[in-house]
Order: structure tokens, then C-alpha cells, then sequence
């Protein structure tokens, strides 16, 4: 017995658990990689728009928060949109949530700016209950009509960000960090261009 508890053995077992709890629990992974992202890594690549690029013709992408409100992007013509694919149980999603918060608190009442929050999954009842537990206030949305694929491939998170002409400025898929001060800047930039 005593062959089984050696030093070695023990920090072995205890690798292996935290493994396994990393690798069963997503809210494990989620912190793990929120760790990963206080340190620097998982920055979102941001790159001007190339002058001359055409706005999007954005009516007609609709999404629907939980009393039923339906908001097209084409009506939201003249603001920054910053739009993000989460899940409940995508732990990527989960780990850039506090970021996404943080950047959300910023800006919650600056009208230049609008927040899309779209459940995958589109449960609203489970979204929402995710937010309130951690106090966030984010509006969440469901998806109520067709996304063009070259917006959203089906890749859990993706984040968009439309500047205030309706030109697509950010696509990327996977966590990051979007309250660092560079993506800060970033949205500064978007804001700060005439329509």
C-alpha cells in the first residue's frame, strides 16, 4: 500500500483528475481558458477597413429577443453592431462571456453602439437564466430568419462587428478577449466614422 502512495502517485492522481474535470466540465474549461485570456492569449485580430469596400445590404437578417421584439440589422443602419454565437454548454462561449460584459458595460448606453447577443441554441429561457445568475445584462436574441454563411458558419462563439455603414469590420470565430484596450480602440475607431 504504501508502494501505491508515493509522492510520484499522488501528483500523477491529481493530474489526472484535473484533466478529467477540465475535460468533462465546461465551466472548468471555460475558467481555464478565462485564465489563459487575463494573460494575453486569445486576442481578437482587429485590421482597418480597406477604403472603398462596400456596406452590406444588412435588412433582412432578423433576430428576436424574449418578449417577441424582432430587430433587423437594416434598421440599424448609423450604429456599430456587435454581434456574438454563443451557447450555454460551448465553454470557448463561456470563457469570453466576462469579457463581453465588460466591453457591454462600456458601452450599454452609448446609442452608436448595439449588443446582439444570439443563442445557438435558441433557448431564450435557458440564455437568459445564464445571464442572471451572473448578473450580466446583456439583451439575448434568437435567430428569426436566415444568416448568410459567409457571416456565420455554424462555428460556436463567432463574433461579428458591423461599422456604422453597415460594413463588416470583425468576423472571427473562437474566444477572445473583446475587453481589451486594443478591441476597445477598435470600436472607438468604427464609431467615430462619418455615414
Amino acid at each position: 500500500m504504501k508502494e501505491m502512495m508515493t509522492k510520484k502517485n499522488i501528483v500523477n492522481a491529481v493530474f489526472i483528475a484535473l484533466f478529467l474535470v477540465i475535460l468533462f466540465m465546461p465551466s472548468a474549461k471555460a475558467f481555464l481558458m478565462q485564465g489563459l485570456m487575463e494573460i494575453g492569449l486569445f486576442k481578437p485580430k482587429t485590421a482597418p477597413i480597406a477604403k472603398g469596400t462596400p456596406p452590406a445590404d444588412l435588412s433582412g437578417i432578423k433576430f428576436e429577443d424574449k418578449t417577441g421584439k424582432v430587430t433587423d440589422l437594416g434598421s440599424l443602419k448609423g450604429k456599430v453592431i456587435f454581434i456574438n454565437f454563443w451557447a450555454t454548454w460551448c465553454p470557448p462561449c463561456l470563457a469570453e462571456m466576462p469579457s463581453i460584459n465588460k466591453l457591454y458595460e462600456q458601452y450599454k448606453n452609448d446609442k452608436d453602439v448595439v449588443f446582439i447577443m444570439v443563442d445557438a441554441d435558441s433557448d431564450l429561457a435557458k440564455a437568459q437564466q445564464y445571464m442572471d445568475k451572473r448578473s450580466y445584462q446583456m439583451p439575448v436574441y434568437s435567430v428569426a430568419s436566415n444568416i448568410p454563411e459567409n457571416l456565420f458558419k455554424g462555428a460556436l462563439p463567432t463574433t461579428i462587428v458591423f461599422d456604422k455603414q453597415g460594413r463588416l469590420s470583425y468576423n472571427e470565430s473562437g474566444a477572445a478577449n473583446y475587453s481589451s484596450s486594443k478591441f476597445i480602440e477598435f470600436i472607438e475607431q468604427l464609431k467615430g466614422l462619418k455615414i
